[in-house]
């Protein structure tokens, strides 16, 4: 059904009246079941991987606590985090809450106006910074940071004032101080309830300042309720996290570890990926769509680029994947005869692909979860026939992420799945989504016009996407509202639909930005994927490196061909009717937000000249 009110709250309990009080009393618990077992693995000395308990947890933390205790952090107060994702960046999280404080996560890839922005604005004391690129953001910002009494240097020397202090030597000043300081621990630690903040996550804008979301105790306990419910996670299970600590998809994956107490291997570096799968060897992975989207990059270039007749059978399978898998995206049937050969290409083809696939990913995994943008859906049906399986989820900032997510089972590519337990769905009148449940921000940090506009007295909050939900109550997101085009024909078109097409269809593409609002026709930015772009270069006597082949006739070739193959498929007014190949990848940080999704607004700007130069030339729709 299009519209209307989906409520989950039938399977749920009543989150909050049993169990912990807040996300340290979680942890504490777990500490107490399972103390000896392991908690965390990372890379230790050397880059050899290296694993803490969870006792072992509990007492740095309580260490650090004490240290902070000690040197004049106070219950209440707000402490920042400048960080890759890592162990000491948990320990500093449960350190603050444990001193009675709230942490606020700041992305490590933010410039240093943008660290003093949220610093400020959030009015922490305390900054634990990663190290001396993450120190120098500061001191060049010191001038303007007034409250920060002290940074705590994470990894590396401070600067040789008091305003520094090394990690090591907090922690030893905690030890000695731990046994003075352990009732002051314990009372701040139980003084947390669930309507207190446990943090506030700046979401990352595009344009103007970010907003504090602020999520209470509440909220974290409530997903990690909600998560176990659908057996999204098990105890016994091993997950791999990359995602950046400062986002909201990874605060929810931390809170479900400190609850469940299952073992998390953490290495931020997202080129080092592969090889940790690999090392690791890990029952779950949850991930945005740009990695799923280089494996795909890698897996099929390397296919369709093989000799003789195994090349042509590759082709031949990606031919039928994509068939099949465009019949189901438009609800129709699936022929015996095409549903026969696509069961002869898994024979012959994918299952040659699983194997490649259960390889790289360590042998181990039994799915994946995949958030935070739109997962191609011609992708999503390769792994399937591949053998790998990835539940698809929805959720925003303010609603502490995990607000729908696809069931083991009931896996319905296309959608992002039901509703938690306790989250009610509703379709408005324009199309836009609207939920209403436990996970929904308290509020903007000092913003209130800003939270009147986005969530309504009766507790539905307004998402700024638009979807469905279907006769199973599954949803389907098809565009962000505000990302919509409108043509100068009056034509909507959803650019996230058509950029994922584009995609999917050509592995030598790395990133597609579709352009066309109030112009008469669609236009498009492309960049290349580099090994891609190198195989490519070399194939047709191309020198000079990337630069060189994003401007040669081969490469202009290989996109007109890929959107000819599209356009095809397409209304008129969809077609992207003329392209540029940018000279260089999109970067975290410029282009892209830390998890990996196109910045439209600031490339629109950005790339303004190439843009407003498509429409130079007059083009008939």
């Amino acid at each position: 059904m299009a519209s209307g009110i989906i409520d989950a709250t039938k399977e749920a309990s009543t989150t909050g009246t049993t169990g912990p009080k807040s996300m340290i009393g979680a942890f504490l618990e777990t500490v107490k079941k399972r103390g000896s077992d392991p908690a965390v693995r990372f890379r230790g000395q050397g880059g050899a991987w290296s694993t803490y308990t969870w006792a072992q947890m509990d007492e740095l933390r309580k260490a650090l606590a004490a240290g902070m205790i000690e040197l004049g952090f106070s219950a209440r107060e707000r402490a920042n985090v400048l960080s890759n994702s890592s162990e000491k960046w948990m320990l500093a999280d449960l350190a603050i809450q444990s001193s009675g404080g709230e942490t606020v996560p700041i992305y490590q890839s933010n410039l240093s106006h943008e660290v003093e922005y949220i610093i400020n604005d959030c009015g922490a004391v305390w900054v634990f910074a990663e190290n001396q690129e993450q120190l120098q953001k500061l001191q060049k910002e010191r001038a303007k940071l007034g409250k920060i009494r002290k940074v705590v240097m994470m990894n590396g020397a401070g600067d040789g004032t008091d305003w520094t202090i090394t990690w090591d030597d907090l922690l030893k000043l905690g030890k000695d101080q731990v046994g003075a300081r352990g009732a002051d621990i314990d009372a701040r630690t139980n003084l947390l309830g669930p309507s207190d903040v446990l943090t506030i996550i700046y979401t990352s804008g595009t344009t103007g300042h970010p907003k504090g979301v602020v999520l209470p105790h509440s909220a974290m306990l409530y997903e990690v309720e909600g998560c176990l419910k659908v057996g999204v996670i098990d105890p016994k299970d091993l997950q791999f996290l990359f995602l950046p600590m400062a986002h909201v998809f990874a605060k929810v994956l931390q809170s479900i570890w400190l609850a469940t107490g299952h073992e998390m291997a953490i290495d931020a570096d997202i080129n080092a990926i592969t090889k940790n799968l690999g090392e690791v060897r890990p029952t779950v992975v949850c991930s945005v769509p740009r990695i799923f989207e280089k494996v795909y990059a890698k897996v099929v270039g390397g296919g369709l680029e093989a000799p003789g007749l195994k090349g042509k059978l590759f082709k031949w399978a990606i031919g039928l994947n994509d068939q099949v898998a465009q019949l189901k995206i438009e609800g129709k049937t699936v022929p015996f005869g095409l549903e026969f050969q696509l069961n002869l290409a898994k024979k012959l083809v994918f299952s040659k692909v699983q194997a490649r696939l259960t390889e790289i990913f360590g042998g181990r995994l039994r799915y994946f979860v995949s958030g935070g943008a739109p997962l191609p859906k011609k992708m999503a049906y390769f792994f399937e026939n591949a053998g790998v399986t990835i539940l698809e989820g929805y959720g925003l900032t303010e609603t502490s992420a995990a607000t729908c997510v696809n069931r083991l089972g009931q896996n319905k590519i296309g959608t992002v799945g039901p509703a938690l337990p306790g989250t009610e769905l509703k379709i408005a009148p324009d199309g836009e989504i609207l939920i209403r449940g436990p996970g929904v921000m308290r509020e903007y940090w000092q913003k209130p016009e800003a939270t009147k506009e986005v969530l309504a007295a009766d507790g539905w909050f307004s998402t700024g996407d638009i979807g469905v939900i279907d006769q199973d109550g599954y949803l389907k997101i098809t565009d962000r509202k505000k990302d919509i085009i409108v043509t100068a024909g009056g034509k909507n078109v959803a650019p996230q639909n058509l950029e994922n097409q584009i995609k999917s269809a050509n592995p030598l593409i790395s990133q597609v930005m579709v352009h066309g609002d109030k112009r008469k026709f669609l236009s498009a930015l492309f960049t290349l994927e580099p090994e891609a772009a190198k195989k490519l270069g070399e194939a047709n006597g191309v020198t000079g490196g990337y630069e060189a082949v994003t401007k040669s006739e081969a490469a202009k070739k290989a996109i007109q061909a890929t959107l000819d193959t599209i356009n095809a498929q397409l209304a008129s007014y969809e077609t992207v009717k003329k392209f540029e190949i940018l000279p260089k990848d999109f970067e975290v940080g410029v282009e892209l937000t830390p998890t990996l999704k196109v910045k439209r607004k600031f490339c629109n700007e950005k790339y303004k000249a190439i843009l407003d130069g498509f429409y130079d030339e007059k083009i008939l729709d």
